[in-house]
């Protein structure tokens, strides 16, 4: 069985919610703790957590749990950076790098085990979620896309090598994707 590592990008400021979206609290756990679960629940070794803002909160938040937390100094100059923080960290040590956000509270498990399985089922380098209307995060490349996300812009996301590489791409619809927290208002309506 391939090893699948998972990048979870935790670092930004979460400015328009005012305070630290890792460290909400849903369904009785963190935001960051419920993505460190799925990913090690859907066997992915090991879970990198990349961390800037809040670093010291995220780290004592996932003390206990396996995965590694790693800071990211450059993350206010944007995605791509904390992209490249956790793929260069993992990219000697896995065949395949799974990235997801903390701020998509309705990724579990099996939502991950369908990436993994549709990689081995279709053997494309990048799997990605599909939701309202578009491909992204949580997504799985291939070590042959290493290069490309350790060259991706410091403000682009994954959503940049998905859309520049489409015969690369296959999907996996994940419809509750589309649900993410970057306010208050999201916060209030996903609970």
């Amino acid at each position: 069985m391939p090893n699948i590592g998972a990048v979870i990008l935790a670092a930004g400021g979460s400015s328009r919610l005012g305070r630290p979206k890792q460290l909400l609290n849903f369904r009785d756990e963190t935001l960051i703790a419920r993505a460190v679960r799925a990913a090690a629940e859907a066997q992915c070794t090991p879970v990198v957590v990349v961390a800037g803002d809040a670093s010291d909160a995220i780290r004592d938040e996932v003390r206990a749990m396996p995965a590694v937390v790693i800071e990211n100094p450059n993350w206010r100059q944007g995605l791509g950076t904390s992209i490249r923080a956790g793929v260069q960290y993992l990219a000697d040590s896995t065949d395949a790098v799974l990235l997801l956000t903390c701020d998509q509270p309705l990724v579990d498990a099996a939502v991950i085990a369908a990436l993994i399985r549709t990689r081995e089922e279709t053997g494309k380098p990048i799997i990605a979620s599909s939701y309202a209307n578009t491909l992204g995060v949580p997504a799985l490349f291939d070590r042959s896309c290493f290069p490309a996300l350790l060259s991706l812009p410091d403000e682009s996301g994954a959503k940049y090598l998905i859309a520049a590489r489409p015969d690369d791409v296959t999907s996996v619809l994940f419809q509750d994707g589309a649900i993410d927290i970057d306010t208050p208002e999201d916060f209030a309506n996903v609970r």
